[in-house]
């Protein structure tokens, strides 16, 4: 049963057949609600292009809230909406079902505040280091503060940053260890202004490292070692029972069973994906 608080000419709130009346932002709202059929292919690019754009999104809240709460003031709209309605129709790539992020359109912040002049990143043994020039000759304030997000895809651990330094500064270091330090990192850098009025457009620093295993390639590799594994184990069986028997094929009912399946496991080998190297 849906609700008139305001009299009848006000806006329902509650359920009325299979529509769904509430408010949101200060905005009536009604939305169809009813048993679903079965998603058509275009449904299911759409469900998977939503799914991979609020993955990215989740892990950079702190960002996104900074990069574009400015555009959503005075809206219906959040930031999270906006960042969610850019990324999902600009920064995708591929085709269903492997549509993934395309990492090179990402902006994790919009607005007009210039950036600055010479950005470089550059991989050091214990970090990495972002240098830029602090006097570019444009008006910008030295005191704006400094944003950068290291998006790490193939662990999901990417590390945020919201005030690392000061644009008078001219560089800032982010410490990392060896391991995520040589895995895919895809770098952003944002300016905004001290006290939060302004906000620059992000700016991708480029891939380090190349791209990363997806998740269906580290199952495939998963899978491939665990065939292997196994494989060892019987070819070992299988070499030790070869050789206590002088070479010959021992003719009892164990052995075939076991020469059966190392045959079996060696050809699927030769053609299983995921092999290192």
């Amino acid at each position: 049963m849906a609700i008139a608080s305001n009299g009848p000419q006000g806006h329902l709130n509650g359920k009325v057949g299979n529509l769904v009346f509430y408010m949101l932002n200060g905005q009536p709202v009604v939305r169809l609600i009813g048993r679903k059929g079965k998603p058509s292919r275009l449904q299911l690019a759409n469900y998977q292009e939503m799914a991979v754009t609020t993955k990215l999104l989740s892990r950079m809240a702190g960002f996104i809230k900074l990069g574009y709460g400015l555009q959503a003031r005075g809206t219906v709209h959040n930031a999270h909406n906006l960042a969610t309605s850019y990324h999902k129709k600009q920064a995708l790539k591929g085709e269903y079902p492997n549509i993934s992020i395309d990492y090179s359109k990402v902006k994790l912040s919009q607005g007009q505040l210039p950036e600055t002049a010479d950005l470089k990143i550059n991989k050091l043994a214990a970090g990495l280091e972002i240098t830029w020039d602090p006097k570019d000759g444009t008006d910008l304030k030295y005191n704006d503060s400094v944003m950068v997000m290291i998006c790490c895809p193939e662990t999901g651990k990417d590390q945020e940053y919201l005030n690392i330094a000061r644009r008078e500064e001219g560089k800032c270091f982010i410490p990392m260890h060896e391991q995520l330090l040589n895995q895919q990192l895809e770098p952003y850098i944002s300016f905004i202004s001290a006290d939060g009025e302004k906000v620059s457009d992000s700016v991708y620093l480029g891939n380090l490292n190349g791209a990363g295993k997806n998740a269906a390639e580290k199952q495939q590799e998963l899978k491939y070692q665990q065939v292997k594994t196994r494989f060892d184990q019987v070819e070992g069986s299988y070499s030790r029972q070869m050789i206590a028997n002088y070479g010959e094929r021992p003719k009892n009912k164990a052995f075939k069973s076991l020469e059966k399946e190392y045959q079996a496991l060696k050809k699927q080998l030769e053609h299983l994906p995921g092999k290192p190297g």
